[in-house]
């Protein structure tokens, strides 16, 4: 097997209330901000309790929120000239992964002086980063932890993912209750796709002891929070258990790679601005038929992890009651089936497949498949 590294960073701090603390934990990196904020905290009435915390430190900071565009080139390169007239010290990227995206990039691209493409197009970032805070506002935080972003090219609309230093996040801070304000539908597709994003790190050809424990403990967790405790022992509110299960989850994905549903999910997102979640979420169940034809005894894993099936049913009875128990989610949240419901057409589809095909990470696949073999998997969703 090949060489195992673990680095720890960055630092991570998941509890109640710890928003309430973040001028204390950035007081380390500096004392001013620019603060990435998703604007649906300020309907929310939450960016006013995350900006008091820097008051009461006295540390400066001004709020960037205009990334309703999502994290497009053209928004990235509006926000670092923002930020280098800001003259900060950091970046704190508060939301979901809009937000995150852009904050991490604008952390990494602060110093350089070519100009966005050159990155987006393929070069590595060769300066320094400036410290970015992350805090997540959803279930889970997967390229926090991972030295690349998901970025959509403005010129083309495709999806691009830039490689960037490996120490831009020094702090991811989860706090469930900035989730309360989450609606049941978003938790219901936010919780499918930590699904799929565990499969598909257990299922992934970089699938290491240290992925494949997050991913095991990720899901126990997952069950308590979607389906109740087997014991009263267990009465930790249901926000907490799915920031628990998140950020085990992501590590895992950072560890290992992302996989099929993911990648298809972000290529939708740059073309079309389809909700990355929802996407995933429809594409789940076609994603475990598919990869129970390869890899059915991991699937067999994660369905009694799950507690889909009793646990003395094992092998295709076991993997059938995992993809009928995501199915029977999808119809008690009455979540879209098919991509068709989402007013896409094929050639639409046709489209992002070709984008996802020309990215890296199509090499980490658990099994190597061509752009046709990702048209016809997608054909069998739409």
């Amino acid at each position: 097997m090949a060489d195992f590294v673990f680095r720890i960073n960055p630092n991570i701090i998941l509890g109640s209330y710890t928003i309430s603390r973040l001028g204390q934990q950035v007081k380390e990196w500096g004392t001013r901000y620019m603060v990435i904020l998703d604007p649906f905290l300020n309907e929310a009435k939450l960016a006013e309790k995350i900006l008091q915390s820097l008051i009461d430190r006295k540390i400066e900071s001004f709020v960037f929120a205009e990334i309703a565009e999502g994290n497009t080139s053209r928004v990235i390169e509006r926000a670092v000239k923002l930020a280098r007239e800001g003259h900060i010290h950091g970046i704190i990227a508060v939301g979901g992964a809009k937000a995150i995206h852009i904050g991490r990039a604008v952390s990494a691209l602060y110093y350089e002086t070519h100009d966005i493409y050159t990155f987006v197009d393929g070069a590595v970032p060769t300066t320094a980063s400036i410290p970015c805070i992350c805090i997540p506002t959803t279930f889970r935080c997967t390229h926090c932890f991972t030295p690349v972003i998901p970025v959509t090219d403005s010129r083309s609309n495709q999806l691009k993912i830039m490689k960037v230093q490996n120490s831009v996040c020094k702090l991811v801070l989860i706090d469930p209750n900035l989730m309360l304000s989450l609606t049941e539908n978003q938790r219901a597709t936010l919780s499918l796709e930590l699904i799929g994003l565990a499969t598909e790190a257990y299922l992934s050809q970089r699938a290491n002891f240290f992925s494949d424990m997050f991913v095991e403990k990720g899901l126990e967790i997952l069950s308590y929070a979607l389906d109740g405790s087997p014991s009263l022992e267990i009465s930790t509110p249901e926000e907490v258990l799915l920031s628990q299960a998140g950020v085990m989850i992501s590590l895992a994905t950072a560890s290992a790679s992302l996989g099929l549903g993911s990648l298809i999910s972000m290529g939708i997102y740059a073309r079309y601005h389809k909700s990355k979640s929802l996407v995933s979420s429809i594409l789940l169940p076609y994603a475990l038929e598919d990869a129970a034809n390869y890899k059915a005894s991991r699937l067999d894993k994660i369905a009694h992890l799950l507690r889909t099936c009793p646990d003395d049913i094992n092998g295709d009875e076991a993997v059938k009651s995992l993809i009928e128990y995501v199915r029977q989610k999808i119809a008690k949240y009455n979540l879209p089936t098919r991509l068709k419901d989402l007013n896409l057409t094929v050639e639409n589809l046709s489209l992002a497949i070709e984008d996802v095909g020309s990215v890296d990470i199509m090499n980490e696949l658990p099994r190597s498949m061509t752009t046709d073999d990702l048209f016809s998997f997608i054909k069998i969703a739409f």
